[in-house]
């Protein structure tokens, strides 16, 4: 029988994969293009939780946190890919670190 893939907040992953956490900001045309809509749909659909928001410096911010293959997944996402309208010049990760257990229930868009 296959493990399900959906994990609840808290539990280990069963393949064994370590969980970490990441933060991120994303650098180049990625505000007013849907950026956080598409980076929270990629997310989810990794079974990623965190957070991303625009800032003032006309970035995109967030964190990521969940099993190392995934959110190297969506770091590599965040770099080359974005939303179909996005311009991505750069992305920062920084503050990686390994965690037991995640401190978000899903993944927001913070206003």
């Amino acid at each position: 029988m296959l493990a399900c893939s959906v994990q609840a907040p808290g539990l280990s992953m069963a393949q064994g994969d370590t969980l970490i956490s990441v933060d991120y900001e994303i650098f180049g045309k990625v505000q007013g293009v849907f950026f956080r809509k598409h980076t929270q749909a990629e997310g989810k659909k990794l079974g990623l939780v965190g957070w991303v928001q625009n800032t003032d410096r006309g970035t995109v911010q967030g964190q990521l946190q969940g099993p190392t293959s995934k959110v190297r997944h969506m770091q590599e996402w965040l770099k080359t890919k974005g939303s179909p309208k996005s311009h991505i010049d750069r992305a920062n990760f920084k503050n990686e670190k390994t965690i037991s257990k995640l401190d978000y229930s899903d993944f927001q868009i913070v206003k």
